[in-house]
């Protein structure tokens, strides 16, 4: 919506949708190749997370033949001393070991049109140890860095780095911003900057029991319940929400480029519309 002139001379109208053509199907081609390097890099993953649950399966068959002869020798009262030490780590319901056991059940439903065309779902099932632990979204030039929460929210932090790797935000717009007292929020991932592109898939919600908005939050944007698909807002003053969003990362740096951005305002003056000084994502880039 904020396309910038043209200078110099006009080409031909066939010469230049022929060059039209050229560049787009360049970008879909570096899209792709872009999906097809994470697609590999999952796979690989993926294997080794195989590989090693098959060396664990190896370690638990030798723990349970020496519990076999532990429960002989308990019996026999050789460990009476022994504490609770023991049962604790056997019955491990920590959040973050249920939510890794949980994360390779990620669903990605289609939803909609995909407003990059063919661009595939994320790559299940998921692990969250291997997901990346940091983002950086590139804002009219310069860097917010971003801390994720891959063990609370890996099929988001999943998804994330699936459109990340294929430039799925490359050079869009981030087309909303709100200034009230009570929600203080850049809303961007949508690279229509109409408010209602997505990805052509959508995953359920997590990481929302308890959820706050305080300043620095990043979290997902949904049109209700379990409808999750690629627009995040940018908490940039503590917000007043309910916890029906899933917060997925908290800024660790940058968080003056964004009040920065939204110190101007909105286009229409009020406290919700987009920014008026408009908002570009350059680039998404994550990392272990």
């Amino acid at each position: 919506m904020w396309n910038g002139g043209r200078s110099g001379v006009p080409l031909p109208r066939s010469a230049e949708r022929r060059g039209w053509l050229v560049a787009q199907n360049a970008k879909r081609r570096r899209r792709e190749l872009a999906r097809q390097k994470y697609l590999r890099q999952q796979a690989r993953r993926v294997d080794k997370a195989r590989r090693n649950r098959a060396v664990g399966l190896v370690v638990l068959a030798v723990v349970v033949a020496a519990a076999l002869v532990g429960g002989t020798l308990l019996i026999s009262g050789a460990f009476d001393d022994v504490g609770d030490d023991t049962v604790a780590a056997s019955n491990d319901t920590s959040p973050e070991a249920t939510q890794t056991a949980a994360a390779g059940a990620c669903e990605y439903r289609a939803s909609g049109t995909a407003a990059v065309p063919d661009l595939g779902t994320p790559p299940v099932p998921v692990d969250s140890a291997t997901l990346p632990t940091t983002a950086t979204l590139t804002l009219n030039g310069s860097p917010v860095t971003i801390q994720l929460d891959a063990a609370g929210a890996p099929c988001t932090v999943n998804s994330l780095a699936f459109l990340a790797s294929a430039g799925y935000f490359d050079a869009t717009t981030c087309h909303r911003l709100t200034t009230s007292d009570t929600l203080k929020v850049l809303q961007c991932g949508d690279p229509t900057a109409t408010g209602s592109g997505g990805p052509g898939y959508e995953f359920d919600n997590e990481n929302t029991d308890g959820a706050t908005y305080p300043a620095g939050t990043v979290a997902m944007a949904n049109s209700g319940v379990d409808t999750n698909g690629s627009q995040f807002f940018l908490v940039y003053g503590d917000s007043q929400l309910p916890p029906d969003y899933t917060v997925f990362g908290q800024i660790t740096s940058g968080l003056d480029v964004i009040t920065g951005l939204a110190a101007d305002g909105t286009d229409n003056g009020l406290e919700d519309g987009a920014p008026l000084e408009p908002v570009t994502i350059d680039a998404v880039a994550t990392a272990a």
